[in-house]
């Protein structure tokens, strides 16, 4: 009889979701049993089928909002509906999710003793007004807009992490993530780079809101994995809060070519009105992710875009 000689038990949140279910792909392959829990809300079961038959993953139909009695040596918590599509279709589920959901997972890794990640969000900055963004920036975020359910809902949970280390002296990690793409990317979840590649396979104008003129940075999927996991694996006494991103930044106006250079179209764009509280600019100040975990981003988005524009052609059948 062959043991199973597991390097540890992680529980992912969100697992089957767009980027868990990359973190959960690679965690098998480091060799660690991986429990992904996830309530489909705004993923799918899809993105972990190929995963269902390993030895050392085990799946968990589960809202996190309620408790979860497991034993686990660490936790990526992710699992929170992060597109405004999903997130304002029920936005004060939103916020309990981020809310209830991060005190439950904390309470289980106060428990266990395990190591708890959460990925926040560069949202915590909202429209920021110090440029490009960095850790120690507070944010300009509208408390009572349509997308505070989600800015402020992750701002609540990092305030959670901070005082649970504070308090009960908890090993717990915290990253802020920036727009990733990638495959596994909801089709339909009306972020813009899947916004814009649906857009022009299905031959419809690109929607760009306002001039175009807006910012955003975008990091592709594999290198946002690796940054995590090295959030994971580095000394206890780094905590956070670590920009994770790519610091290159595009005009919205921008990406739509880039993504029309690859999927011609006839349609071409089609300019619509500004969301409330879009943000102008964003980008990441990620000088403390280099020093601190020796990590930057290096797949340049034409390549990236490519990736995943095959993965977009592969669901749209």
């Amino acid at each position: 009889m062959t043991l199973n000689m597991s390097r540890g038990r992680v529980l992912v949140t969100g697992g089957a979701g767009f980027i868990g279910s990359h973190i959960c792909e690679r965690l098998l392959n480091d060799g660690y049993d991986v429990l992904c829990v996830d309530n489909y809300y705004s993923s799918t079961k899809d993105n972990i089928t190929h995963l269902l038959d390993h030895p050392r993953f085990e799946l968990l139909r589960h809202d996190v909002t309620f408790p979860l009695y497991v034993e686990v040596d660490e936790i990526y918590h992710l699992a929170c509906p992060a597109s405004p599509i999903h997130y304002q279709r029920d936005p004060v589920q939103t916020t309990k999710t981020a809310v209830h959901g991060s005190i439950n997972m904390l309470g289980l890794a106060k428990r266990t003793g395990a190591k708890i990640l959460l990925t926040s969000t560069s949202e915590v900055y909202g429209d920021p007004l110090v440029h490009p963004q960095t850790e120690d920036y507070w944010g300009n975020v509208n408390p009572i807009g349509p997308r505070a359910c989600y800015d402020e809902g992750k701002r609540a949970a990092e305030t959670l992490f901070f005082d649970y280390r504070r308090q009960h002296g908890l090993p717990i990690k915290v990253v802020r993530l920036f727009n990733t793409y990638g495959p596994r990317m909801h089709p339909r979840d009306g972020r813009v780079v899947s916004n814009f590649i649906m857009s022009a396979l299905e031959g419809r104008p690109l929607p760009v809101y306002g001039d175009g003129s807006q910012t955003r940075s975008f990091c592709y999927v594999d290198d946002l994995v690796e940054g995590l996991i090295s959030m994971m694996n580095s000394p206890e006494d780094v905590v956070g809060p670590i920009n994770l991103g790519n610091p290159g930044e595009f005009t919205i106006a921008e990406l739509a070519d880039l993504v029309l250079q690859q999927i011609p179209s006839p349609a071409g764009i089609e300019h619509l009105p500004l969301p409330a509280d879009d943000p102008i600019r964003r980008q990441p100040d990620i000088t403390r992710a280099k020093e601190t975990l020796g990590w930057q981003p290096t797949i340049p988005l034409a390549d990236g875009l490519t990736r995943t524009i095959e993965y977009f052609r592969s669901v749209a059948g």
